[in-house]
């Protein structure tokens, strides 16, 4: 509850804006699927918070977004075909252009077309496919996410993602708050995060922060990953994490005491359905190549073994959250630390204004 004035000088409570309810604004660049997914000359039917929106590869390779329903009968496009540069429906053949207008109906004059469909600035980059699902005329605006780590050649770069059932607020507080490592201390043993400061804007903010090993030696999998560390108990001339939320996206960055990128991660949560309580992440983890030729190369399935483990931790932790959640009906959690705390007022001020309506707990039972 947050105190509020009141005329007399006395004060009455005012529930917070329940951070859970708080769609994710629409007036940014979402990746929808990887390039891979999209094979030329073919169709790929997504979602972005409920909306049907089908991905077409056309002959010439480019891609474009519309929504996923013909204005005819309204099958979904997705199961129709692509024709040149265009997409045919699967059912009478309507045929739509990359702006979603309707350019040919076989059994109607061109004179006769009706209208068409929603189109999305849609764009490919990273080997990730971007759609802006809110206002179209802001895209130009908006730039795409800069991720020079993945194309820079002194880097190996793993893409990973997978649907999460949770609000995308979940995912962006369990990666900024590190001291949720006794989560990890299977994979990592014991481990204390300290943090060392921390710096918000408008629509950032970001955590720096270093490690103590209490216990036990450095697992293989962290120093691939982290960086080797001779003696984490040393707080001088550590590696620093530095976590940001940069909305809606979110980096995860450490430099070795020497102030070189070892480690890259770039992640978004792209929420799949109108509720918002199922996302699909989207990550890419940047790991500077070592001195010697070909080590990372030969060590790179045990790192892809390590992150799947840690990222199967975290998710099965959100979703309990998630859980609670929506068995409490409401937001009953009680946050101690600032930077969450400052975290959850920049997801709430960035997003949509709009509220997701949310089952009552009685109807989860």
């Amino acid at each position: 509850m947050r105190a509020m004035p009141f005329r007399d000088g006395c004060t009455i409570e005012s529930p917070v804006r329940d951070l859970r309810r708080v769609p994710i604004h629409p007036d940014h660049w979402y990746p929808l699927a990887w390039s891979r997914e999209l094979k030329p000359g073919k169709t790929l039917g997504a979602h972005f918070a409920g909306e049907p929106i089908v991905l077409a590869r056309t002959a010439s390779g480019s891609v474009f977004a519309l929504e996923d329903r013909c204005a005819h009968r309204q099958v979904p496009l997705h199961a129709g075909v692509v024709d040149g540069e265009s997409i045919r429906c699967g059912y009478h053949g309507w045929t739509y252009d990359c702006s979603g207008q309707c350019v040919d109906v076989p059994y109607l004059g061109r004179e006769r077309l009706p209208n068409g469909v929603r189109a999305y600035p849609c764009r490919e980059a990273h080997g990730m496919i971007f759609v802006f699902p809110g206002d179209a005329t802001l895209a130009g605006e908006r730039p795409l996410p800069q991720l020079a780590s993945v194309t820079d050649k002194a880097y190996k770069t793993r893409r990973f993602g997978r649907e999460v059932s949770c609000h995308y607020s979940f995912m962006h507080e369990n990666l900024m708050d590190m001291n949720h490592q006794f989560l990890h201390r299977r994979q990592m043993g014991q481990m204390r995060a300290r943090s060392l400061g921390r710096r918000r804007g408008e629509n950032f903010i970001e955590v720096d922060y270093t490690f103590v090993r209490m216990a036990g030696k450095q697992p293989a999998g962290e120093a691939l990953v982290f960086g080797a560390s001779k003696n984490r108990s040393e707080q001088s001339g550590q590696s620093v994490m530095t976590v940001r939320t940069e909305y809606p996206y979110q980096t995860l960055r450490i430099r070795s005491n020497d102030d070189a990128l070892v480690m890259d991660l770039w992640i978004v949560y792209v929420p799949l359905d109108a509720r918002q309580r199922t996302n699909r992440t989207f990550g890419l983890l940047s790991v500077r190549r070592p001195s010697v030729p070909f080590l990372l190369d030969a060590a790179w399935p045990l790192l892809v073994w390590f992150t799947e483990r840690i990222f199967k931790e975290d998710r099965a932790i959100v979703e309990l959250e998630q859980a609670a959640h929506d068995r409490q009906g409401a937001d009953w959690n009680h946050e101690v630390f600032p930077v969450i705390n400052e975290l959850r007022e920049l997801l709430r001020n960035c997003g949509d204004r709009t509220v997701i309506p949310i089952r009552e707990a009685s109807d989860l039972a």
